[in-house]
């Protein structure tokens, strides 16, 4: 079994990513989006879509 035949938790809360938008001061915009696509939509011009995981606070 090599890494990509690992089973994965969907409870495991290092699996749940967020999706945000990155403001130009640096700080989220205070709005959750239920995807990527959302995020995009809903951006302006110089905002950055940007993937987390709350638990490690991780870049994606």
């Amino acid at each position: 079994m090599d890494a990509t035949d690992t089973p994965v938790d969907a409870d495991d809360p290092r699996t749940q990513i967020e999706v945000g938008v990155l403001l130009p001061t640096g700080r989220l915009a205070g709005r959750r989006f239920s995807s990527r696509a959302e995020a995009e939509a809903w951006a302006q011009e110089g905002e950055q879509v940007v993937e987390y995981n709350l638990v490690c606070e991780c870049a994606v």
